[in-house]
C-alpha cells in the first residue's frame, strides 16, 4: 500500500515539475523570503530523488540493491533536468536553457543522494516496521 502512494506522488510530481518547468512563471515568492531561482530548481530536484527512492524503499522486497538504486535514481534525474532544460530552450519563446540550472538541478539531486547514503539504517528500520 505504501508503495503505491509512494508511486503515485513520484509520478504526479515528476509531471508537475516538467509542467511547471515549461510553463511561462512569474516571479515566485514565499512570505518576505525571495528564494533564487538556483535554490528552487535545487529545492525541486531534491524533492524529486526523495519521492522516487522512497517509492523504491517501500516496493522493493529486497533492500539489497539501496545504493546502486540510488545511484541510478541520480543519474535518471540529473538527466530528466538537463533534457527540461534542452526542452525550454526547444519548445518555448518565454525560456532560456541555463547551465546554471542545471547546475542547481545536479546539487539538489547530490543533496538527496547524500542525505540517503547518511540515512539509509533508519530507512531499512522503517521499511522493516511498515512491511
Amino acid at each position: 500500500m505504501v508503495a503505491r502512494i509512494t508511486f503515485l506522488a513520484a509520478g504526479i510530481y515528476t509531471i508537475a515539475l516538467a509542467y511547471l518547468s515549461l510553463i511561462q512563471l512569474g516571479k515566485i515568492s514565499v512570505g518576505s523570503f525571495n528564494p533564487t531561482d538556483k535554490m528552487l530548481h535545487a529545492a525541486a530536484y531534491l524533492v524529486l530523488v526523495t519521492v522516487w527512492k522512497l517509492y523504491f524503499v517501500f516496493s522493493s522486497g529486497n533492500n539489497f540493491r539501496y545504493k546502486p538504486n540510488l545511484l541510478w535514481i541520480s543519474g535518471v534525474s540529473i538527466f530528466f533536468g538537463m533534457l527540461i532544460e534542452v526542452l525550454q530552450g526547444t519548445l518555448t519563446s518565454y525560456r532560456d536553457p541555463d547551465w546554471f540550472d542545471i547546475l542547481a538541478n545536479s546539487t539538489g539531486v547530490l543533496l538527496a543522494a547524500l542525505l540517503f547514503i547518511l540515512s539509509e539504517g533508519l530507512l531499512r528500520r522503517l521499511r522493516q516496521k511498515i512491511n
